[in-house]
């Protein structure tokens, strides 16, 4: 297979989805999406081999094409590639992600906690923890129907 079979094969197939393409060190490189609207962590404990996901949510404003990108791993390796050199608006949003659910983005110019303190020691968004604090005396659950 070579890089001119899938850029043709692409085109073929999306025709007004291809912005431009070029081959840096000989690696097919197609823009197709122009813009990142979102990047967010999601936590599916009950499946371990797909436990935790990273949701890419692209946007091409020139034809109005959205997709959705859905990348997962194992509680192991929570790891994937930063788009900061993609996208500079990845810059915060990886580092939200990173904050809540713990998913390092290799490459980040700044891997830090965005809106948590710096000595939380955990991610809060990850489903092994309690969604209310069990000590709260002030307040009456039957007050918001439960």
């Amino acid at each position: 297979m070579t890089n001119e079979f899938v850029l043709e094969a692409i085109t073929r197939e999306f025709p007004e989805s291809v912005i431009s393409s070029s081959e840096p060190y000989g690696m097919l490189t197609i823009e197709v999406i122009n813009f990142l609207t979102d990047v967010c962590g999601i936590h599916y404990p009950e499946f371990p081999e797909k436990e935790i996901g990273v949701v890419y949510h692209l946007h091409n404003m020139m034809t109005n094409f959205r997709l959705r990108l859905k990348i997962f791993m194992s509680r192991e390796n929570i790891e994937v590639d930063s788009l900061v050199d993609l996208y500079a608006g990845a810059n915060w949003m990886e580092r939200e992600t990173y904050d809540f659910f713990g998913i390092k983005f290799k490459g980040h110019p700044d891997l830090r906690p965005i809106l948590n303190m710096e000595d939380l020691g955990y991610h809060p968004m990850l489903k092994e923890y309690r969604l209310e604090d069990g000590t709260r005396t002030d307040k009456d659950d039957a007050m918001f129907g439960r």
